[in-house]
């Protein structure tokens, strides 16, 4: 990702914010040694920082569809940093490099991303503006003339460009979708006379609605397991009488 953002930085300052001329564009840190090795008028993109935008990390997954629709993986949602370069203008005149510097503030000016037409590789793949601010004071976490002390070069014009970009996460695979429903086969000879509550059951397990009315003697849906089942019996009473009741066994 980031290598991408420098291609379509130095394909936009040079072919549009310069218009084609011999002003060469790099990325190279400004030291002292670099500057004095320096003979021609140069633009130096210098990245110096590179953080995650917390404020635009999101959870959960996203899924990844076919041209037809069907899931084929799912992903994370993408991931934004903050790329900070320190664009400055290298001539042999001090005015000259003003002059420069004006003419890529301006041109950085008219735009609130990165053109969407110059986009290639994941930035091209996943559809999404790619914000940055130029000339924005930095936060107190991080000082300009921190950077130029690091280097050991002496504090010069220049200006802060901060592209924010997307990361890709790596996709996982998922298995193809759910066509059928469950089946439940059981064996004929195993299961004796009860071959037809194993078709009943295969029915509901299919999903195709209430199993149908079991066969003639066969029991639709048989006791639970332990449970006696009650019935009437008859006791001996007077002649022409009879006494009922009921009892579990």
């Amino acid at each position: 990702m980031i290598h991408e953002v420098d291609e379509v930085l130095q394909a936009w300052v040079r072919d549009e914010t310069l218009n084609g001329t011999d002003v060469e564009v790099v990325f190279d840190a400004p030291t002292s040694e670099w500057a004095a090795r320096r003979n021609a008028p140069t633009v130096n993109l210098f990245l110096y920082d590179v953080r995650e935008d917390l404020t635009r990390r999101h959870h959960g997954l996203v899924p990844d569809y076919d041209e037809q629709g069907m899931v084929l993986g799912e992903h994370e949602p993408p991931r934004w940093f903050k790329l900070s370069y320190l664009v400055t203008a290298w001539t042999t005149r001090s005015q000259d490099e003003h002059r420069l510097l004006s003419t890529l503030l301006g041109g950085f000016l008219r735009h609130d991303a990165l053109p969407p037409e110059r986009l290639s590789g994941s930035l091209a793949d996943l559809g999404l503006p790619v914000p940055f601010t130029i000339a924005v004071p930095p936060g107190e976490d991080r000082a300009l003339a921190d950077v130029w002390t690091a280097m050991g070069g002496e504090l010069k014009a220049s200006l802060d460009l901060v592209v924010t970009a997307p990361m890709t996460a790596m996709s996982v695979a998922v298995g193809p979708p759910v066509t059928d429903g469950m089946r439940l086969r059981i064996d004929a000879k195993a299961a004796g006379g009860r071959a037809a509550l194993a078709v009943a059951e295969t029915r509901r397990l299919r999903y195709e609605g209430p199993a149908e009315p079991a066969a003639a003697g066969v029991l639709a849906d048989p006791p639970a397991v332990g449970v006696r089942r009650r019935r009437t019996r008859t006791t001996p009473g007077p002649v022409g009488q009879g006494t009922s009741r009921q009892g579990r066994e």
